[in-house]
């Protein structure tokens, strides 16, 4: 199995073995990743988790391999040659393929066929007989005539033809390399525009794009189109003839129409399911890898902290609810504006009102319905106020978090409205803090996320979660029960004694004690400590992304350097050391291999580093753009909301986000844009086009570029 896995993802063995002997373990993909380099030789969180899924799936095949193996041979049917065969299968279609003819079936023409005792007759046509020479003797009640006796036959021999291992295999591949996928309007469907484009379709299955597929799959489940695959027929019916067929005359001629019969009816239906089954696996699997790189690029936007926050939940009908935080995050006030009819005229004295009470320095208004109606008043109102500026943040799921059990427990007398409005000003002061809060399917930065396999992406946006919260490391005394939660090991109910014991104990003056927690083994803070922080604790280590394993080595090498963590003069003197050889000496003596030195030499030199502090900060502004004040030909800087398989939305701060197509992200070709920009990201960009029936503005990065 190692070599397998080792040869499908690209590493060697040794580093398989050692991840599937952690994985076994009982360690979490963070701690593994993180702490022991040594052992996995340096694989990364997705590799982690790509050797676990592979050597489930492999797992999974055998399981099948035997269990197919135990039915054919109770069967009696097991031959050495078909032993053989399915031993050497290496993939669950080629298992299946082979068992085909032995799996147990529901009634079928060919089983009642075979049931009334007709399997002479098909056996007959296969040496070449007339098998009306022998038809009157096998009549019976169900097949009364001789016509009835034959079909029967061919029924028979179509089945066996339609499970027949090889010619699955060869007419699947054919599908594959040769195959179209074609899609139209189903008769009677809507005509939503939406779908036009595929009420006449037709591509070849290996050109077919992640988007379509999920399209045309979503068109046929609301009953708009309908699709199918397209082959050769009857090319594959001539081969798979050739192959079968050893007899002429009258035989042949029954022979050939049961094959025929059976690519029809039976094999084209199934392997047409496969083969589309295959598309719209790696469809999805695409999809939710572009939602999971969406969500870390999103979660990883750096926080706005230490601020006095007016969160505005915009609203035409119902009105604006508001929230001020103060810049820890606790609620101060809250209030209402109304943004059309005869009240939208307040709108900029309430803001005004507020930002003077509070020393309100950021407004985060979401970016919802109203937003940009809103985002006009606010503007007005702060201006001539000094220092004070707006932000549209991506209220995606602030709804959700609104009417969960964590927003209840935070603010059980709040309106659900309102605590909407704090969710969207906390999320510009820390958006991984408050975003961990919400269902990350609830998050929407995908395409097609309710289409997909909803347990795959469950799966994978937690992990992207999970990896991003353990980068970046958690306050052990400040972070919230969701946030600790997602720290390795700790999970939903340790997370809550952990707030339940900091609250009826005070803080924690160390990672240490984080073990007097009722529930925290010694397994558990194995796996969490290196990821939890303390701040101004007794231990200068605490605050740092080393492990408390790793300690001694840490506390020799500032012995020997002279200095503190984060010191003025560490890195020189720490390279001094590298020079000289004694690090090394000092590593060795610790039993640390050299990737975990380098770790811990990194995490010395820079004691708290936040790997968001190195992205571009929300972009704030003080004024507002207008649809008419845009022209063609205009650079503006800009913030990427979305980033699908044909470009990326940005947001230029008029109502609606504009595309940078693909074709429009540099002078070179780009395949993948999420190779040039992510979520969150800062960019330049000039408008080329404005169509405002439409409402929709195109961009180009490379025209902003020159």
């Amino acid at each position: 199995m190692e070599t397998r896995i080792a040869r499908e993802l690209g590493v060697r063995e040794d580093q398989v073995r050692g991840t599937l002997a952690l994985l076994d373990e009982g360690n979490t993909v963070p701690f593994i990743a993180r702490y022991r380099k040594e052992r996995t030789g340096g694989l990364d969180e997705v590799q982690i988790r790509d050797v676990a899924r592979l050597s489930e799936q492999i797992r999974q095949t055998e399981d099948r391999r035997a269990t197919i193996l135990a039915s054919i041979e109770e069967q009696g049917a097991l031959t050495s040659q078909l032993r053989s065969a399915v031993l050497a299968a290496s993939t669950l279609s080629e298992l299946e393929d082979l068992y085909a003819p032995y799996r147990p079936k529901r009634q079928t023409r060919a089983t009642r066929a075979l049931e009334a005792g007709l399997g002479p007759v098909a056996e007959a046509i296969e040496r070449g007989e007339d098998p009306f020479r022998l038809a009157s003797t096998f009549r019976c009640d169900d097949f009364p005539g001789d016509d009835e006796v034959v079909a029967g036959a061919r029924d028979i021999l179509a089945e066996a033809m339609a499970d027949d291992a090889n010619v699955r295999s060869y007419v699947r591949d054919a599908m594959r390399r040769q195959g179209k996928l074609m899609s139209k309007r189903r008769r009677g469907g809507d005509e939503d525009p939406k779908y036009t484009m595929y009420f006449e379709f037709s591509t070849p299955v290996e050109k077919m794009r992640p988007h379509q597929v999920l399209a045309i799959r979503r068109g046929e489940k609301e009953k708009v189109l309908s699709a199918g695959v397209d082959v050769p027929e009857e090319r594959l019916i001539d081969w798979i003839v050739g192959q079968r067929v050893r007899v002429g005359g009258v035989a042949r001629k029954h022979y050939s129409e049961a094959i025929r019969d059976g690519f029809g009816r039976l094999l084209h239906p199934s392997l047409e399911r496969d083969v589309r089954g295959e598309l719209e696996e790696q469809a999805d699997k695409h999809a939710i890898g572009v939602f999971a790189l969406n969500l870390k690029n999103l979660l990883l936007q750096p926080p706005l902290a230490g601020r006095v926050v007016l969160g505005v939940d915009p609203g035409l009908r119902t009105g604006c609810k508001l929230a001020v935080v103060d810049a820890t995050g606790r609620l101060i006030d809250t209030g209402h504006m109304y943004v059309h009819d005869g009240r939208k005229r307040d709108v900029p004295d309430i803001v005004s009102a507020m930002v003077h009470k509070h020393g309100v320095q950021v407004v985060a208004i979401g970016n919802g319905t109203g937003s940009r109606e809103t985002e006009e008043l606010v503007a007005q109102g702060l201006r001539g106020k000094q220092g004070v500026h707006y932000a549209i943040v991506d209220e995606a799921g602030a709804s959700v978090y609104s009417a969960s059990d964590v927003a209840r427990a935070e603010f059980p007398d709040l309106d659900v409205s309102v605590r909407g409005a704090v969710s969207i000003a906390r999320r510009i002061q820390d958006p991984l803090a408050e975003l961990v809060k919400i269902d990350p399917k609830s998050i929407g930065v995908g395409m097609y996320q309710h289409d997909v396999n909803q347990n795959a992406l469950s799966q994978e946006l937690d992990a992207v979660v999970e990896d991003v919260v353990n980068a970046v490391g958690v306050d052990l005394n400040s972070a919230s029960q969701p946030l600790l939660a997602r720290v390795a090991g700790i999970g939903p109910t340790l997370s809550k004694r952990i707030v339940a014991h900091r609250d009826a104990n005070g803080p924690f003056g160390s990672r240490e004690s984080v073990k007097d927690v009722r529930g925290l083994g010694s397994k558990t803070y194995e796996q969490c400590a290196g990821f939890l922080r303390i701040r101004d604790g007794k231990e200068p280590l605490d605050t740092t992304g080393i492990h408390p394993e790793s300690y001694p080595l840490a506390r020799d090498i500032l012995k020997r350097a002279g200095k503190a963590p984060g010191d003025n003069g560490l890195k020189s003197a720490l390279d001094a050391l590298e020079r000289s050889g004694e690090l090394r000496v000092i590593a060795e003596k610790h039993g640390a291999g050299a990737m975990t030195l380098e770790d811990v030499l990194h995490a010395l030199v820079q004691p708290g580093r936040d790997p968001r502090d190195e992205l571009d900060p929300p972009k704030l502004r003080s004024d507002v753009l207008n649809v008419n004040d845009l022209r063609e030909g205009m650079v503006l800087e800009g913030t990427v909301r979305n980033v699908v398989d044909f470009g990326a939305f940005v947001d230029i701060g008029v109502k609606q986000d504009g595309l940078v197509h693909v074709s429009e992200m540099a002078d070179r070709y780009i395949k993948n844009p999420y190779d040039v920009v992510g979520v969150g990201d800062r960019v330049r960009v000039a408008i080329v086009s404005i169509d405002k029936d439409r409402g929709r503005i195109g961009l180009s990065m490379k025209q902003a570029a020159r």
